[in-house]
């Protein structure tokens, strides 16, 4: 049985046409294995015969989150938005050593700062947490923009250092999921909405942060 945990995690290479099982413990530690113990605390994470990514606790297998919608109506156009939450944004870049910038262009694209985002696959709120990483990082609300933003900036943190600061294995796996990256070798999964994903809030990092994209690492 191949079992690791934690960042070391990253450096595992996954055997060769494995099933992968995630089991995340009560204090947030992430276990990866082939073979899982007896029990109901693994969750599928990849499997090998339809070659894509079990997100969480979801019963299909998807390989990443479908687009975006939202139960509720927005009020006020985008930059209106953005303001309300800019506070919280700092205070949490802060926390996490990462750029505004960046959680800003993660917000965009995620949600579009809509803070009732839901997704068909069930990921909430600005960051678009699912259900299972929003438990991870003791999240017990995610629609509110505090807990919400609190809980995707620990995770893009956790990725960073997963992915050895590359910022876009970070965001591939905040699209797709760490198994995802390390299932293909530590590169962007060849999905077509996680390549466009990757593209789409580095360009608007870019916006965010003209000079260089060095503030996220």
């Amino acid at each position: 049985m191949a079992m690791l945990s934690g960042l070391s995690a990253a450096f595992w290479v996954l055997p060769a046409g494995a099933d992968v099982y995630k089991y995340v413990d009560q204090s947030g530690n992430v276990y990866f294995t082939d073979t899982p113990l007896k029990g109901n605390r693994y969750q599928l994470e990849w499997h090998r015969e339809a070659n894509k990514l079990v997100r969480d606790t979801a019963p299909q297998i998807v390989s990443v989150r479908p687009q975006r919608q939202s139960s509720r109506p927005l009020s006020g156009n985008q930059t209106e938005r953005r303001a309300t939450v800019h506070n919280v944004v700092l205070a949490n870049a802060r926390r996490y050593r990462l750029s505004p910038g960046l959680i800003h262009a993660v917000i965009r694209a995620e949600s579009g700062y809509n803070p009732a985002a839901v997704s068909p696959a069930g990921a909430q709120g600005l960051m678009q947490l699912m259900p299972g990483t929003a438990a991870r990082y003791k999240v017990s609300d995610s629609f509110d923009p505090h807990e919400n933003v609190r809980g995707g900036a620990a995770y893009l943190r956790d990725l960073l250092n997963m992915f050895d600061q590359d910022l876009r294995l970070a965001l591939a796996g905040y699209n797709a999921g760490e198994g995802a990256v390390l299932k293909y070798g530590r590169q962007i999964p060849p999905y077509a909405e996680t390549q466009d994903y990757v593209r789409k809030v580095l360009d608007f990092f870019r916006a965010e942060q003209p000079s260089s994209l060095l503030t996220a690492r």
